[in-house]
C-alpha cells in the first residue's frame, strides 16, 4: 500500500481558525506558504506554495492555542481531496493537508513547551491521574521501570 505521508515546513498565512463539529470534535485550519529558492541562469528566483492545513482534536486546540500569522513551522501530515459546492452550485475540488504533527520551527525561534492533561478517548480523566507508572506500556510492551508508559518529550 504506497503511504501518503508529506512534510511541509513553512509561514502561517493567518491565524489558526477553530471549529467544533456537532459532536464536539475541535478542528483548526490554517494556510501555510511554503517558500522555495532556487537559482537559474545565474538569478535567484523565489517561488512560493500555499497549502490548507487541517488539525483535529487537541492538536488543532493546541495550534489554535499556540500559533498565530506568520509562526515558521512544521507539518507533517496527509495529503487529501475533497469536493465541495460554492453557494453558486459550482462543484470544485480541493487538496489539503491533514496534520498529523505540527512543530514550531526553532531554526529562528525559541518554543516554551507548555504539557497539558491527556484526557481518555471518552473525554474523561486519566485513570491514572496519581502519577505512577502503569503495568503495562500498552499493546502487550511492559512498562519502562522509569518512565511507565508516560510519553518521550
Amino acid at each position: 500500500m504506497a503511504d501518503n505521508t508529506v512534510t511541509v515546513v513553512g509561514n502561517l498565512t493567518r491565524d489558526p481558525e477553530l471549529r467544533f463539529t456537532t459532536g464536539g470534535k475541535g478542528i483548526a485550519s490554517f494556510g501555510l506558504a511554503v517558500n522555495r529558492r532556487y537559482q537559474q541562469n545565474g538569478e535567484w528566483q523565489e517561488k512560493v506554495s500555499f497549502f490548507n492545513i487541517s488539525a483535529w482534536d487537541s492538536l488543532g486546540e493546541n495550534a489554535a492555542a499556540s500559533l498565530t500569522k506568520g509562526t515558521r513551522v512544521i507539518v507533517t501530515g496527509r495529503l487529501e481531496q475533497r469536493e465541495y459546492e460554492t453557494q453558486q452550485g459550482e462543484k470544485r475540488n480541493v487538496v489539503e493537508i491533514v496534520a498529523d504533527e505540527i512543530g514550531p520551527s526553532l531554526r529562528w525561534a525559541r518554543a516554551e513547551i507548555e504539557r497539558t492533561q491527556r484526557s481518555n478517548p471518552d473525554g474523561g480523566s486519566p485513570s491514572n491521574t496519581g502519577g505512577a507508572p502503569r503495568p503495562s506500556g500498552g499493546a502487550g510492551r511492559p512498562a519502562d521501570p522509569i518512565y511507565g508508559d508516560e510519553e518521550p518529550f
